[in-house]
């Protein structure tokens, strides 16, 4: 029988696509692979997010091209330039978008059939609802999994094409999540990281208000579960409730992912973001949730960003200290309102205001990181190299994007195992520990 390969690129919402796409491999029977070049045909799972997701995605199907390997081109990518693609690439055996991953069987038969042209299935303003009649087969096996609890976006932020590739949000029942994580739990997974386009609407969809507090307190009934992690969470949506939510409930770790974007006014304004008082909620997560870890992305270079308006984002970045802060440059992506707006910030100054925030973060992140020296705090436990170096990750560590734990101990120390671990030293974003 055919066996199928598969590189995936992009977000965890991608990955979560990609072990989907296999789950319907898997249910009829065919044998998968991450090791390309024993596969008979490969599936690309592509972004299109940003330009260099663009063209991360590109290089690998033109180096497979190059290898005369078949291809199947899935994802984002297909459903933003589907007919370039075909007329760039026309190497491409087939092409299939987010909303039509349960096709990905019947194209592996086309091909296996000689189907000689080219198949294309990409649906045309695509509505995805999250497919529970398939268990995904995991790509990575390790103490932490993703959970997908919706897909979709309802909002129109300037700069994201992710509305027009994904479609209008569609929030999973809560009873379904529970027995994902029940299933994930019971293959020896230590953590679940709740991901979506955004978390905090979840169940605003369908009940007109935010449940995510609801499938918290779920979650945090299930017996052998360690961490329970929330990413991707709008500000405006951040209620009273979920915050008191996050407090209360032990397996939720204290650590919170808000894309924030940016500070000042007028650039949210050109952005489509919500126009709110961020110190005034910081300060109050900050206060109702002792030692939470925040982690925010923010965008420098957007059309027609001032001096003064960087200068705004600078100072709030230095001053709020941030635990965790990831920086972007502006990406000019077609099909976005973002696109056509005057003036554009040039590559040079967008690389070097990019420069200066994360400079900055790396002084706070280690001052931070200063404040552990002496103390214990809990670690999951990610691996054991054979030279016998032990990877952990605390409680204020997303799987990577964040920092990492070095252990030294004597102990025997088991994947997936929460310990408690004492630090020694530090830099700017990983620390040192003993058990």
């Amino acid at each position: 029988m055919t066996k199928v390969g598969i590189i995936n690129h992009g977000c965890p919402k991608n990955l979560v696509d990609a072990e989907l796409m296999l789950g319907y491999l898997d249910k009829v029977g065919y044998e998968t692979t991450l090791d390309t070049k024993n596969a008979d045909i490969i599936i690309v799972n592509t972004c299109a997010f940003i330009a260099d997701a663009q063209r991360e995605s590109i290089s690998s199907i033109l180096k497979l091209v190059n290898e005369k390997k078949p291809i199947i081109a899935a994802g984002c990518l297909p459903q933003k330039y589907k007919k370039e693609l075909m007329k760039e690439i026309p190497e491409i055996f087939a092409f299939i978008g987010p909303a039509d991953i349960s096709k990905i069987a019947d194209i592996v038969k086309d091909f296996e059939k000689k189907q000689i042209k080219t198949i294309y299935n990409v649906t045309e303003n695509p509505s995805i609802i999250y497919p529970e009649d398939i268990s995904r087969l995991q790509i990575t096996v390790g103490s932490s999994s993703y959970i997908k609890i919706a897909e979709g976006c309802n909002y129109k932020c300037s700069y994201c094409v992710i509305p027009e590739l994904r479609g209008k949000y569609h929030s999973r029942n809560i009873d379904n999540i529970y027995k994902e994580a029940l299933n994930l739990v019971d293959k020896g997974v230590s953590e679940i990281i709740l991901i979506a386009q955004d978390t905090s609407y979840y169940g605003f969809d369908k009940f007109g208000s935010p449940i995510l507090s609801s499938l918290l307190e779920k979650l945090n009934t299930i017996e052998n579960l360690g961490w329970i992690r929330i990413m991707y969470t709008y500000p405006s949506m951040i209620t009273d409730e979920l915050i008191q939510t996050i407090q209360k409930c032990e397996k939720v770790v204290k650590y919170l992912d808000i894309p924030l974007q940016h500070s000042h006014p007028d650039v949210l304004k050109r952005m489509n973001r919500p126009l709110m008082n961020y110190r005034k909620l910081i300060e109050k997560i900050r206060e109702s949730i002792p030692n939470i870890a925040l982690r925010t992305s923010v965008i420098v270079g957007f059309p027609g960003e001032t001096e003064e308006e960087f200068d705004n984002l600078y100072n709030f970045v230095k001053e709020t200290k941030f635990d965790r802060l990831g920086v972007f440059e502006f990406s000019r992506e077609k099909g976005t309102a973002a696109y056509s707006m005057k003036p554009q910030i040039s590559a040079k100054q967008k690389r070097e205001r990019k420069k200066i925030i994360m400079q900055t973060q790396a002084n706070i992140s280690k001052e931070i990181n200063k404040r552990f020296i002496g103390k214990e705090i809990p670690v999951l436990i990610e691996g054991i190299f054979s030279n016998g170096q032990i990877i952990a990750r605390s409680y204020r560590d997303a799987p990577d994007i964040d920092g990492l734990v070095y252990i030294k101990t004597e102990k025997n120390i088991i994947p997936g195992e929460i310990e408690q671990a004492k630090v020694y030293e530090v830099n700017e974003y990983d620390l040192f520990a003993e058990i």
